[in-house]
C-alpha cells in the first residue's frame, strides 16, 4: 500500500516529498535543490509569495521537519540492516570501498543509521592507523566519514562527541594519503556552530592544520584543505588568535599572493584580531598584495582583501598608515 504524505511534506516547487528541507528568509520551506535551482535561475522572489528576497538569501535546515518526514514511513530494520554488514578492525581497500560507494549512493536515512552503528568507530581507527600500509585505508575511511556527516548537522556532533578528532588530527599529521581528506572532514564537522568551539579548542587541532599549511612538502590540495578547515574554524572569534599564534599568518598572506581566494578569506578573519593585524605588520609589502588582489583578483577574494585593508587602515604604525592611503585613495573599493 502506498504512503500517503501530508501536502506539508511535499515541496512547494517540485510538488515531491521533501528529502532535505529549508526555511527561505520568506518563511516558507522548500526541499534544498529546488530552491537553489530556482535562485540559481537568477529569480530573487519567493516562489510561493512572490514577495523579494536579499541578494543572496540563507537556506536554514528544517531539522524538526526532516525528522517528521523520516518518522512517518521509517526504512524497515530488516533493510537497513541488510544494506551493510559489521565492518572490521583492519579492514581492506576492497571493504572500505564497496562501503564509500553504499555511503554515498544510499539515502539519508540509511546513512544516519550507519552513523548510529559502530562502524563510524571502525572508521575512526583506519583513519588514525600509523601502519605504513594504511594509507590507502586511511584515505577511503575519511571520505567514508565525510559523506556520513554531511546530510545531519545532528551526526556531526555526534561524531565529534565520540572522539573522531583525535583520530582526524592523527591522520593531519601522519603526511600521508589521508592528510587532505581528514582536513575536508574536519571542515564539514565545522560546519556547526558548537563543533567550531569544541574542535578549536583541542590543542593540536588548529596547530595540526596550521602545521600542514606551513610545510613546503605539503601538496597544493594539502594546502587548499587545510587553509579552508582554518576558513571554517577561525568564524568563531577565539580561534582566530589560536590561529594567529601557529605563525600561519606569513604563509597565508604567500598564498593569498598566489591566487587562493581561500587565504585570502582566512586573513579577513584574522584581521579581525589585534593579534592578526599585528602580524600582518610584520610581512613585507602585505598592503601591496591585497591591493594588487582587489584589483585583479576575483570578486570573492577582492572583496576579502578590501575588508581587510579596511581593518589595517585603523591600526597603528606603517601598516596602519599604507592602508589608511590606500582606503582613502579609493583603491580599495570593488567595483561593481
Amino acid at each position: 500500500m502506498e504512503l500517503s504524505f501530508p501536502d506539508d511534506f511535499r515541496c512547494p516547487i517540485s510538488l515531491e516529498v521533501m528529502s532535505d528541507p529549508v526555511i527561505l528568509t520568506s518563511g516558507h520551506t522548500f526541499d534544498r535543490p529546488s530552491i537553489q535551482r530556482w535562485l540559481d535561475s537568477g529569480n530573487l522572489t519567493c516562489p510561493v509569495t512572490n514577495l523579494p528576497l536579499p541578494r543572496h538569501p540563507s537556506l536554514i535546515p528544517n531539522h524538526a521537519l526532516r525528522r517528521l518526514i523520516s518518522q512517518f514511513a521509517p526504512p524497515h530494520p530488516t533493510y537497513l540492516r541488510s544494506c551493510h554488514s559489521p565492518l572490521s578492525f583492519p579492514s581492506d581497500a576492497e571493504t572500505l570501498t564497496d562501503l564509500l560507494c553504499k555511503i554515498r549512493s544510499s539515502s539519508p536515512d540509511l546513512r544516519r543509521s550507519i552513523a548510529d552503528s559502530q562502524t563510524p568507530s571502525v572508521l575512526f581507527r583506519h583513519v588514525s592507523s600509523r601502519c605504513g600500509d594504511h594509507h590507502h585505508l586511511r584515505k577511503l575511511a575519511a571520505y567514508c566519514l565525510l559523506y556520513l556527516s554531511l546530510d545531519d548537522d545532528d551526526v556531526k556532533v555526534g561524531l565529534v562527541a565520540e572522539g573522531i578528532v583525535d583520530h582526524l588530527i592523527a591522520a593531519v599529521e601522519s603526511k600521508s594519503d589521508g592528510s587532505a581528506a581528514a582536513a575536508t572532514v574536519i571542515t564539514s564537522l565545522s560546519t556547526v556552530d558548537v563543533n567550531k568551539c569544541v574542535i578549536g579548542a583541542h590543542p593540536s587541532a588548529i596547530p595540526a592544520l596550521a602545521a600542514m599549511l606551513i610545510e613546503e612538502r605539503s601538496s597544493k590540495r594539502e594546502k587548499k584543505e587545510a587553509a579552508t578547515a582554518i576558513y571554517e574554524l577561525a568564524k568563531f572569534p577565539e580561534n582566530r588568535r589560536r590561529v594567529v599564534r601557529t605563525g600561519a599568518v606569513k604563509e597565508l598572506a604567500r598564498m593569498a599572493g598566489s591566487g587562493l581566494d581561500r587565504a585570502v578569506e582566512v586573513l579577513a578573519l584574522l584581521a579581525k584580531t589585534k593579534e592578526g593585524r599585528a602580524e600582518m605588520g610584520r610581512i613585507e609589502g602585505f598592503v601591496r598584495v591585497l591591493v594588487r588582489i582587489v584589483r585583479s583578483g576575483s570578486r570573492r577574494g577582492a572583496e576579502s582583501a578590501a575588508a581587510a585593508l579596511e581593518l589595517l587602515s585603523h591600526e597603528d604604525g606603517e601598516i596602519g598608515a599604507a592602508a589608511e592611503l590606500v582606503v582613502n585613495s579609493g583603491l580599495a573599493k570593488v567595483s561593481s
